[in-house]
């Protein structure tokens, strides 16, 4: 079995599973604290903010319906037809359109361009989620979506996050509830250095045009009771030019 197979079948486990109750997995954490607060800081660059929005990575749409709010047409897209179920179920009113997409699939993504012209495009933890030998691909992709005239707000967890969480899995109480699935999936966050994101979507054709440090809010918490919130970095990008 090829290792993209592996991670989609990870993934399709994992939402073969899941609930769909809000807030139920790991990082569905409520809009207003996640997508809502992305958004105040990557509406201002947006070139053209009546572009379609493509959530890249939409998981289960809590934050896909969050954004089809605010934009004329909103398509999550997500590698698990597990998750675009989900997303679809809680979207009874249809306020987005949900899309099986594989982000590193250069004639999938092209397609999806062809179709929409330029778009915006939000992307909340999917890099680092990424096996390594889709990076670049995906970092591409992104590229490719916004065309000439798009925007993308990408949102990584840091490095630090990664040795916070495995330091959470490994306490004496185990890992949080909501983070257990998540690991028994082999889907466990991937370490990608901070400095190499900012090189992988360089590399694509893409210019930073503004970036920052926002805390990651989860929907789950530690034994004294703390919601966990993740250190995460997030950047503003345009075609360079």
């Amino acid at each position: 079995m090829s290792a993209t197979r592996r991670y989609k079948d990870a993934w399709e486990g994992f939402w073969s599973e899941a609930s769909s109750e809000p807030g139920a997995v790991f990082w569905d954490a409520e809009p207003a604290l996640t997508a809502g607060l992305h958004l105040a800081l990557f509406e201002p660059h947006m070139a053209a903010a009546d572009l379609p929005l493509v959530d890249l990575g939409c998981g289960n749409g809590t934050q896909t319906r969050f954004l089809a709010d605010r934009f004329r047409h909103v398509v999550g897209a997500d590698l698990s037809a597990g998750a675009i179920e989900h997303a679809r179920y809680s979207d009874p009113a249809g306020q987005a359109e949900y899309r099986q997409l594989d982000a590193t699939d250069k004639a999938e993504i092209e397609q999806l361009h062809a179709e929409l012209g330029d778009t915006n495009v939000y992307m909340r933890g999917v890099l680092h989620q990424c096996e390594p030998e889709g990076r670049h691909p995906l970092a591409q992709s992104v590229a490719t979506l916004l065309g000439e005239r798009g925007r993308a707000c990408v949102v990584e967890p840091s490095q630090a996050a990664g040795t916070l969480l495995m330091g959470l899995a490994r306490g004496d109480a185990g890992p949080p509830p909501k983070m257990e699935p998540v690991l028994r999936h082999g889907i466990a966050p991937v370490e990608v250095p901070d400095a190499e994101v900012s090189e992988i979507f360089r590399a694509a054709g893409l210019e930073i045009l503004v970036s920052g440090e926002l805390p990651l809010t989860t929907t789950d918490y530690t034994p004294d009771g703390s919601r966990i919130e993740l250190p995460s970095r997030w950047l503003v990008l345009g075609r360079a030019g």
